[in-house]
């Protein structure tokens, strides 16, 4: 007789393992519960919420026996805030954790046991790391509160700090916060669709110090941007670049269409390695600069050049990776399918004076054959797609020319797992994975995995 679980029972139960958001995994006579801020190793009391056919919700009620990797989180608004999930679990354990999520999909979906994945290369410091921060401000009460949205809500958690992003970011949203009213702004509320900020958008250059200030406003008219350029001055003193965006929809969406620069210069740069980039309010560019040159560095290890291969960038984004590798590369052919992309790419290759890098922009399914037809060959091929992985068409591209060797870079194990199979069964074999920690106390992780023919 199979157990019965039901909404309200009080049990104690042993958590086995995480979820991919960062729940506790127990099990009930094989019926798997979902908890919230327990970790594997715990035994704990917990109060049965939704119960669905495969699988149901409980909230923690007590820990009768901690994982001895269990810390105090840091930051005061983790129980509430949605940004981070596993700031209760030591960053050894959370490195611990994502590898073993990478190495169950390797096993589970990928049907890879054989293949080796590495520990996971993470941060000497994993605090203050992001170099972007989208804060969301609104109206409560007669008070502006700003902050970040309570997990699968857009309920403002109130906080004046966050312990992931730049100091310039925490700084700008308290004075902000409190200072907005006198200076004649009022936030926006989204269920009246008033007020006028609805976000501050905050990007940094880790090597330049340079400071971008976005905006985001309900609508064009600001006669206040004086006074509010003032403030966010006196601020960041060495604020590079205050832009506008306006976005007079009633959305969830961050950006409007037009953004105008209301001082200082449009872009910001950074640095990966010795590569220069020019950031711009729209621009794509990953958050934590110190990883990304760990992430890149293993492409460029597992694509193994010498100097005389042709190599493909697909999903090429702003020719972040195209242009590491070219540098080591004969050439190199980057593909994405947003045209404005493809304008930021070659600008940063001529910023960096980079001659062996060419960008095209298009579907790479489709991009890719007309290279192979106007008789390019090449050697290696680089993806980096989002988190929904490759498209299908695109792996069917990558069989029927069969570059030597892949080198796939992903954002979602569960998503590269499944297309290494589907690579596999077409001939290819994976070497190796190296998981890399792009977003420390999130359960996001990235990998690296080499693929040969």
């Amino acid at each position: 007789m199979s157990y019965s679980v039901n909404r309200n029972d009080r049990l104690n139960v042993y958590v086995e393992d995480l979820t991919h958001d960062g729940s506790g995994v127990a099990k009930v006579e094989g019926y798997p519960l979902f908890i919230p801020g327990a970790l594997p190793g715990e035994e704990v009391d917990i109060q049965v919420g939704k119960t669905l056919k495969n699988y149901g919700f409980a909230r923690l009620l007590n820990i009768t026996k901690a994982s001895p990797d269990r810390v105090k989180p840091p930051c005061n608004v983790f129980s509430q805030c949605g940004g981070c999930q596993m700031q209760h679990l030591s960053y050894e354990g959370q490195l611990v954790q994502k590898r073993k999520t990478v190495r169950d999909v390797m096993d589970r979906i990928a049907k890879l046991p054989h293949v080796p994945v590495h520990p996971v290369k993470g941060m000497d410091d994993p605090w203050r790391y992001r170099n972007k921060s989208q804060i969301p401000f609104s109206e409560r009460d007669g008070k502006v509160v700003s902050g970040f949205y309570k997990s699968r809500t857009h309920h403002i958690v109130d906080t004046d700090i966050c312990l992931i992003q730049s100091h310039e970011a925490d700084d700008l949203m308290a004075m902000l916060k409190y200072e907005l009213h006198a200076i004649g702004v009022d936030a926006y509320d989204e269920k009246t669709h008033l007020g006028l900020l609805r976000h501050l958008i905050v990007r940094t250059g880790r090597t330049s110090g340079e400071v971008m200030v976005i905006l985001v406003t309900r609508k064009k008219k600001f006669t206040q941007k004086d006074a509010a350029i003032e403030l966010i001055k006196r601020v960041v003193p060495n604020v590079t670049s205050i832009m506008q965006n306006f976005n007079t929809e009633r959305t969830n969406v961050i950006f409007g269409d037009e953004t105008v620069l209301l001082y200082g210069k449009p872009v910001i740069v950074d640095s990966i390695g010795n590569i220069d980039f020019e950031i711009s309010a729209r621009s794509f560019y990953q958050v934590n600069p110190i990883q990304t040159e760990v992430l890149y560095g293993q492409a460029l290890e597992y694509a193994q050049l010498t100097g005389n291969e042709s190599v493909i960038d697909a999903y090429c984004g702003i020719g972040t990776i195209s242009l590491f590798i070219a540098q080591k590369a004969k050439e190199v052919y980057g593909v994405e399918i947003v045209p404005e992309a493809i304008e930021d790419a070659k600008r940063n290759a001529e910023l960096n004076d980079i001659n062996n890098a060419h960008f095209e922009a298009g579907p790479a399914e489709v991009v890719i054959p007309k290279w192979y037809a106007d008789g390019k060959r090449f050697d290696v091929l680089v993806v980096d797609p989002p988190r929904k992985g490759c498209d299908e068409e695109l792996l069917k591209t990558i069989l029927e020319y069969k570059p030597k060797r892949v080198v796939y870079v992903s954002c979602n194990p569960g998503t590269l797992a499944r297309d290494l199979r589907i690579l596999e069964d077409g001939g290819y074999r994976t070497q190796e994975v190296q998981p890399v920690d792009m977003f420390p106390h999130s359960s996001h992780v990235e990998c690296v995995a080499w693929l040969e023919i």
